[in-house]
Formats: C-alpha cells, sequence, structure tokens
C-alpha cells in the first residue's frame, strides 16, 4: 500500500513538472496545442480539406526546428459543414483538448454557434474559413481575420460592375444560412448607395440541388446582375442551370468562398465568364514564382493533390501563427502571444494579394477587394485592391 502510494506521489510530482507553473490552457513544455472544426467531408470539404492541409504543412516544418522547445499539436475535428456538428467539435477541442487558440474554423454558421462560450473561455479564434463581418466586427481582442469580408467583397463588386459594365438592375441568390444573409445584406446596402433598383431576391437551402426556381424567378424580374451568396458545388449548379434555361446575358458573380479552382474548370466551361471577388488571388502554379512552385510541388508531395484557394490561405494562417508564437517567447501565454500578433505589420505572404497587418485596436489584416473572372477555365484578376 505504501508502494503504491509512493508510485501515485511520483506520477503526480511528474506531472506537476511537466506543465510550467500558471501555464495556459493548450501549452506544456514539449507542445503547443492548436485546434480547428471543419469540413473535411460534405458539400464544401474542398475547402475543409485544402485549408488543413495547407495549415499542417506549415507547422510541419515549424516543427522541424521547433518553437521555443516547443511542437505545434494540431487538432482537427469535422464539422461537415454542420452546426450541431461544429458545436460538438468545438466543445470537445475547447474542454477536453484543452487547446490554446482555434484555428481555421469553418463556416459562418458554425463559427457563430460555437464563438459566445469560446470567447468567454478565452480560447482565441484565429483566421477563420469564413469572411463574415462577425468574424471581425465588433472589435474583440480575442478575435483576428485575415483578409476582406464578404461584405466588403460584394459591395466592391457592385460598384465596379455597375459603373465599368453598366448594371442597372441588381438581384441576389443565397443560401438561406447567416453566410448566404451576409451577402443579401451587403447587396442591399451597396444598390440603396449607389440608388440602383433591387430587383429581386432568392434564397435556396444549403443542401439544395435543384435551382430551376430560384433562376427561373430572377430571370423573369430581369436582373443583368445577380450576386450569388454560394460555395463551390451550388456555385457550378445554379450557373450550370442559368446557362440550361438560356439566361446568357446576366452578370453572375459570387465572393471568397466561390473562389476556388474548382469553380472555374467545372466541366464544359460552363463558368466561363463567372467574376468572384476575394481577398487573395490564387496563384497557378505554372504561372508563378519559383517559390510557389516548389511549395506546391511540397503540398502535392504531400497530399497528392493540387493546392487550391484553401490551401494557400491556411499555409499563410499558419505562417502568421508560427511568427507570432517564435516572437511571444519561451514563457508563453495568450496574452503575450496576442500581443505578438498584434505587432505584425506589412506582412507579405508567400502568394499574390494584400500585405496584412495588425494592431491593438484592428485585427482584420486587409479589407482590399480583388475582383477575379473564369477565362478559358481559370480565374484572371480584372481589378485590385477594390474598395467601396
Amino acid at each position: 500500500m505504501r508502494k503504491l502510494s509512493r508510485l501515485a506521489f511520483a506520477a503526480l510530482i511528474g506531472a506537476a513538472l511537466a506543465v510550467p507553473a500558471g501555464a495556459e490552457d493548450g501549452v506544456t513544455e514539449s507542445e503547443i496545442v492548436l485546434g480547428s472544426h471543419t469540413a473535411l467531408s460534405g458539400p464544401v470539404s474542398a475547402w475543409g480539406v485544402g485549408s488543413t492541409e495547407g495549415t499542417r504543412m506549415r507547422f510541419e516544418e515549424a516543427n522541424e526546428k521547433g518553437i521555443h522547445g516547443r511542437k505545434i499539436k494540431f487538432v482537427v475535428e469535422d464539422n461537415q459543414y454542420q452546426v450541431p456538428r461544429a458545436v460538438q467539435a468545438a466543445n470537445k477541442l475547447i474542454n477536453n483538448d484543452k487547446i490554446f487558440a482555434m484555428l481555421g474554423a469553418l463556416g459562418t454558421p458554425m463559427n457563430n454557434a460555437v464563438l459566445g462560450e469560446q470567447l468567454a473561455k478565452g480560447v482565441p479564434n484565429l483566421f477563420p474559413f469564413t469572411a463574415a463581418r462577425s468574424m471581425a466586427e465588433p472589435f474583440h481582442k480575442l478575435k483576428f481575420a485575415q483578409f476582406s469580408t464578404y461584405y466588403d467583397q460584394v459591395r466592391s463588386s457592385i460598384k465596379y460592375l455597375a459603373e465599368k459594365e453598366g448594371r442597372k438592375k441588381i438581384c441576389s441568390m443565397y443560401q438561406d444560412t447567416d453566410f448566404g444573409h451576409e451577402i443579401r445584406d451587403a447587396v442591399k446596402d451597396e444598390t440603396a448607395a449607389l440608388k440602383l433598383e433591387l430587383a429581386a431576391e432568392a434564397s435556396y437551402g444549403p443542401t439544395d440541388t435543384d435551382f430551376v426556381a430560384p433562376v427561373s424567378k430572377l430571370k423573369s424580374a430581369g436582373c443583368d446582375l445577380v450576386v450569388m451568396g454560394s460555395i463551390i458545388r451550388d456555385s457550378i449548379q445554379a450557373v450550370g442551370t442559368a446557362r440550361k434555361l438560356g439566361w446568357s446575358e446576366v452578370t453572375l458573380v459570387g465572393q471568397a468562398a466561390s473562389y476556388d479552382p474548382v469553380v472555374a474548370s467545372a466541366p464544359g466551361g460552363i463558368m466561363e465568364g463567372f467574376y468572384s471577388g476575394t481577398g487573395m488571388p490564387f496563384a497557378y502554379t505554372d504561372t508563378s514564382s519559383e517559390a510557389i512552385k516548389a511549395w506546391a510541388g511540397k503540398y502535392k508531395a504531400k497530399t497528392g493533390q493540387d493546392p487550391n484557394s484553401a490551401a494557400q490561405y491556411g499555409y499563410v494562417g499558419a505562417d502568421i501563427i508560427v511568427k507570432a508564437l517564435e516572437a511571444a517567447g519561451r514563457d508563453l501565454t495568450r496574452a503575450k502571444f496576442l500581443a505578438a500578433l498584434e505587432a505584425i505589420g506589412d506582412y507579405k505572404p508567400l502568394f499574390p494579394g494584400p500585405s496584412l497587418s495588425y494592431g491593438p485596436d484592428k485585427h482584420q489584416g486587409s479589407t482590399a477587394t480583388f475582383l477575379a473572372k473564369v477565362e478559358g477555365g481559370r480565374w484572371k484578376v480584372i481589378a485590385e485592391n477594390l474598395l467601396y
């Protein structure tokens, strides 16, 4: 009995020594635990898988030498782009895995459902895979975003297309979710600001696959510009429906969630002429710098897939986090880490796009929009650094 007590006491002492006195959740002598809930399966898995692999790639590079003697442990849970699963996954990450910070959580409805409890428990929300305004606004010391919001992108795109292409009858078609409502609201606000006609709106469910009814409604309204609150699958299906219905004179425009090479290269060239606003242009390997070519080759060797937009976003976000962890020092706390993030200024990503800067009162890296158009099955940037 005495022997057992001594063993138990030794185990307790060992456990105590493994964690620095007063350490934060997710920090041990050897690890920094970061977490993410994302769509590894389901309708937007291309975004979830790509972002996760891009993030892991950067963390694996950092772990080769370590960060002040620690390695990053990245715990990822599949939310399948479903709110209940996101809540369940986030609870596990926060309460069981005791993560230091949440990184790259995917989905506007999913983040919105989780953020209240997450922030109340002091867990930072870093570079989520949604460009919803709620990820950066209102300002919160624990919320950090990378690029322009959907709201920025939609308003900037409408302004540009109204001025350059003379579009006057504006419409919106959007998922009936928090994400889609963000796009709907931006359309309303920009048409009002430009004193243009908001001709019609049409919504659909996030799992819908038949778009004849919403597209027919907008076609009947005579829309000459339709702003789409769609992601990947629904963008392709909705635009394909418009083409089948013979609606060729309309301009169709999305935002960052629809800005993916899979969309541009959809079979049959059905996405030709489709626009999307985005915060960071996609770097096609064959026309990129040697550094990006090397990165893409390494990504493909690791995953067996060519990198998509999400992979590039994920790598950039992870790189910023690594820099902040290095700057925060060995005595790592969330307060020191957040101060290090806020000190990052004029950060230039590996990929083309805007520089990112943060500060004590600025947690959105950039507000600039890039407008791209599908030409020859690829995205071509036609306007840079748009503001409304």
